[in-house]
């Protein structure tokens, strides 16, 4: 970079006002007896201006290290910098998108030639509005060549040597408030925005779960395939989905009034089916339970080894020969293991309760009353009755819808093969349908007449030794109980449990009624001398197979 030097005296004069070496063009010293100490600017560590790699914005120091700005040499200026002791120049807050700056101080003589010289450096400049005072406005290309632009906010400006008052100035640069950046930064701002809902919404579509199929509309040959589909396992659920849209339409007349009715008739058969899949998974259910609860029997049993184990570590024969530290771990592991088995044990003794009370539930509902006993053969003689009635009526339609197929077969004889097709085996599967039910309707009358005729005399049964449906839910609650205690219980235990229930039981009246029932309650002596006691035990498994 050339630099006029058309009076060296002067220039030595300025470098040596801001406390630096005058050094020439060349590198030579101008003045041999400098002093930095005698320099106007106290403070200032000494510089070369010639020093390369000098550039407008220093790279990024850190923070311990504080900032030094030095002379940027231009073609035809000098831009000094301020006194590093003076505060940093006040700038006013950051439009949004600004990309224009106010430059102030500005020598009188300068150009938007020198404008451009002394800023283009910090990036592309796209406009220059420059006033007749002493100011400007310049508007870059981006926004952060901004912050460069203010980083020489407070540079004195000299125009080549000259020291005239109007070819010097300092450098005030802020930001500026403009309505091409602003209108710039709204635009960026709403294509932003537009990016960021097309992106949600590119999500939430992606997230969301797919729309079910349409549901074709009625017709004879969809009718027939729906027909199929409803009668394999397979593909019922979404077949009964399409017959319930078609009766939700109000497709169904008195011409598909038929084909209608067999397809429900067929959904209805599926009932058997589910309902044989619930008791298959509630059979595993049980097994399942039933597995668990053995597995964590033999973990209690495991655990009740461990703690045994901890005691006899505990006894003073074994724990004197511990130290101090293996007595404190054994104590440690003691108290864990104790937990655990508890907590185990209560885990067990709660699956216990609810299979007894799911058994006494079961009792309670199988103990029947005295007065439906006696009039159970009635009612049962009158279901039958309206399962005949039904079964009759189910019959008479069967005969319609065949007599209907019978008729539409003779009268639509030029067809296509493939609704003859299907008409045929509408007319088989209700032929074999008419002679299941005249089985069932034989089967039924025979039973109604049997339960007609006995309905008269009735027979003389044994008393029972049971009296009352009271005595029948202690049985049950008793069975169960003694079922649970393998080793059977004394009356006292008994009664105690059977109190809680009802406190006007005595232990009198509960011996009396298991003395009444050998075949389900057996008592034994258990113990020897002094500990003698009475138990009772339940024996219903080995009592129904010798009755």
């Amino acid at each position: 970079m050339t630099m006029p030097m058309s009076d060296p005296n002067a220039w030595a004069t300025a470098m040596n006002n801001l406390g630096m070496p005058p050094i020439g063009m060349t590198g030579q010293q101008l003045m041999p007896d400098f002093d930095p100490n005698l320099g106007m600017m106290a403070g200032i560590t000494p510089l070369n201006p010639m020093m390369p790699g000098l550039g407008m914005v220093p790279a990024p120091l850190s923070q311990d290290v504080p900032l030094v700005k030095e002379i940027i040499h231009c073609k035809s200026c000098t831009l000094f910098p301020p006194n590093p002791n003076l505060p940093p120049p006040a700038t006013r807050d950051r439009p949004p998108g600004c990309k224009t700056v106010f430059v102030g101080g500005l020598p009188e003589n300068a150009t938007e030639q020198l404008i451009m010289e002394v800023f283009g450096q910090c990036g592309d400049i796209t406009a220059i509005r420059k006033s007749k005072k002493n100011f400007c406005h310049i508007r870059f290309a981006e926004e952060f060549t901004v912050d460069k632009a203010l980083f020489l906010s407070g540079y004195r400006v000299r125009l080549g040597s000259s020291t005239d008052k109007k070819d010097t100035g300092r450098l005030h640069v802020d930001f500026a408030q403009a309505r091409d950046d602003l209108y710039e930064w709204e635009c960026r701002q709403r294509m932003l925005a537009r990016e960021e809902r097309h992106r949600r919404k590119m999500e939430e579509d992606r997230l969301r779960p797919p729309s079910p199929p349409p549901i074709v509309h009625y017709s004879e040959h969809e009718c027939s395939q729906l027909g199929d589909k409803i009668k394999d396992d397979g593909k019922f659920p979404e077949a009964v989905r399409v017959l319930l849209t078609w009766l939700e339409r109000g497709e169904v007349n008195r011409r598909n009034a038929n084909n209608f009715y067999s397809m429900i008739q067929s959904s209805n058969g599926h009932i058997r089916r589910l309902t044989g899949e619930k008791s298959q998974h509630e059979k595993e259910m049980e097994e399942a339970k039933d597995k668990f609860k053995t597995a964590l029997s033999g973990i209690v049993v495991q655990f009740e080894q461990i703690v045994s184990v901890f005691q006899a570590a505990s006894k003073q024969k074994a724990w004197d020969h511990f130290s101090k530290a293996q007595r404190k771990n054994l104590d440690m592991w003691r108290k864990q293991a104790e937990e655990i088995r508890n907590m185990h044990n209560e885990q067990l003794m709660g699956i216990r309760r609810e299979e007894e009370m799911e058994m006494s539930d079961d009792d309670m509902e199988d103990a029947p009353d005295s007065k439906d006993s006696e009039d159970s053969g009635v009612s049962q003689a009158e279901a039958l009755k309206e399962e005949n009635d039904s079964l009759r009526c189910q019959l008479d339609a069967y005969r319609n819808e065949v007599e209907l197929l019978k008729q539409e077969q003779g009268k639509n004889q030029p067809i296509r093969s493939e609704e003859d097709n299907t008409h045929s085996q509408q007319l088989s599967f209700l032929q074999q349908a008419l002679q299941g039910m005249q089985k069932v309707e034989a089967a039924v009358s025979t039973v109604v007449s049997c339960s007609q005729e006995k309905e008269g005399p009735t027979e003389k049964n044994p008393p029972s030794p049971v009296h009352s449906e009271r005595e029948a839910l202690l049985v049950g609650i008793i069975s169960t109980f003694l079922h649970v205690h393998p080793f059977g219980a004394s009356i006292e235990y008994i009664c105690s449990y059977l109190q809680r229930l009802d406190t006007k039981i005595n232990p009198g009246e509960v011996e009396a009624l298991l003395s009444r029932l050998p075949c389900t309650f057996r008592q034994e002596l258990t113990g020897v001398g002094a500990s003698l006691e009475k138990r009772w035990n339940f024996c219903g498994f080995q009592g129904i197979k010798s009755t």
